[in-house]
């Protein structure tokens, strides 16, 4: 009997994460369109994704800044959130999220929403911890 070997692989530190979601009728308000706050969660929730996947670390949100709602998504459609960690400080993250609408029958998409979030990084004791820098970009 052989002993199989493994290769231990570096740790991937993407910097994006993608999210999909489809808006229901209890995600939206009296005029058919997603509540401004259902937005916010799903797009707090791409940016933990990303923030995780970077740092590897517990991650939780510190503020969220600047989130520009251009045009409403109505029941139905599909939206796609894309998160990019854009900078990192010594314990904190800034990650920026875009949502976009895409109707599902004709294929159109929009930028519908836009924001920034903070995430720290934490230990196993739920204090703030380093998280590695972003790569030099050249």
């Amino acid at each position: 009997m052989t002993k199989s070997t493994t290769t231990m692989l570096p740790i991937a530190r993407p910097t994006e994460a993608r999210v999909l979601e489809i808006v229901f009728p209890d995600h939206t308000n009296h005029l058919g369109t997603l509540f401004g706050g259902q937005a916010l969660a799903w797009m707090d929730k791409a940016a933990f994704l990303a923030a995780s996947r970077y740092s590897r670390k517990i991650v939780v949100t510190a503020r969220s800044e600047q989130v520009d709602f251009h045009v409403p998504v109505r029941k139905g459609q599909m939206v796609e959130l894309i998160a990019i960690v854009v900078s990192v400080g010594r314990t904190s993250m800034n990650v920026d999220v875009a949502m976009y609408t895409e109707d599902l029958i004709t294929g159109e998409r929009e930028l519908c929403t836009r924001g920034t979030f903070v995430m720290i990084a934490l230990d196993e004791n739920h204090k703030p911890t380093a998280v590695e820098s972003l790569p030099a970009q050249g």
